[in-house]
């Protein structure tokens, strides 16, 4: 059997999509998604993104990290899928999917993808760092310096540490710039450095508000990787808590092909 499957990226952040409303491949086919991923074996990719049926919605998106272990919301892929829905003929003004944390919103533009995240509490302390969830779990912490560290390595204390090692984290460093964030993620079930990622973007926005003590009110910021530019919305709650998170930025088509899941082995 030839797999059809299409490659996209948002700002570097690389999946394999492909449209299963058919149901053809099984969601726990763990060993197929990792081989997918290898980058010298397979297509290569940071993770598998399932286009999926579902009632009542325009489509399920099921998520699968490099480990090809189904995963937590991945908010680049949330991007990338509206964008891959368009191209198979699912076109709407307003999207609403369903993902492993709940129904999610989107709008799909001819330059950038907006998506609507959930509602996340106030981070909290844990040492120098911020922790919280937005989708997935995170650590922030922002320092000087962030371009120039060893990201595989400083990412897998934290990652590795006993505090995160049962569970895992994504570990994410931030450098505040004045008018803009730098940041750079090491992601577990990749288990190394990924050129974005969504939903650590969206952490560590609203980490920086955390950390220099923003008022509640709506504020929005724009956050470099080193696959590109994306724009976090947000409403601060007098609570603590974060409302109306919008992540903002491009999500591309890079190829399409199919490929014979026995040539993977």
């Amino acid at each position: 059997m030839e797999i059809p499957f299409h490659k996209y990226q948002g700002t570097g952040n690389d999946f394999v999509m492909i449209d299963n409303r058919g149901l053809s491949i099984p969601r726990d086919s763990v060993s197929l998604f990792a081989a997918l991923c290898h980058r010298h074996l397979g297509v290569g990719a940071d993770g598998v993104i399932l286009l999926q049926e579902k009632e009542g919605f325009d489509f399920e998106m099921v998520y699968a990290n490099a480990d090809g272990r189904e995963s937590t919301m991945c908010g680049n892929g949330g991007r990338c899928i509206v964008r891959f829905a368009e191209a198979c003929g699912i076109v709407r003004e307003r999207y609403h999917f369903l993902a492993v944390d709940g129904m999610h919103e989107a709008m799909a533009y001819p330059d950038a993808v907006s998506l609507k995240m959930q509602h996340t509490a106030f981070p909290v302390r844990d040492g120098e760092a911020w922790v919280l969830n937005t989708g997935s779990p995170h650590w922030v912490r922002f320092t000087d310096g962030v371009g120039q560290l060893d990201m595989k390595k400083e990412g897998a204390a934290v990652r590795y540490s006993d505090t995160y090692n049962k569970e895992g984290i994504n570990v994410n460093f931030a450098e505040w710039l004045g008018d803009k964030l730098f940041m750079r993620t090491y992601e577990r079930g990749v288990e190394d450095e990924t050129l974005s990622c969504g939903t650590g973007v969206t952490a560590a926005a609203l980490s920086l508000a955390a950390e220099l003590h923003w008022p509640a009110g709506a504020h929005r910021i724009s956050v470099d990787t080193p696959g590109g530019t994306l724009r976090v919305h947000f409403t601060l709650e007098d609570d603590g808590s974060y409302r109306d998170i919008w992540l903002t930025g491009p999500a591309r088509h890079v190829y399409s092909g199919t490929i014979r899941p026995a040539g993977l082995y």
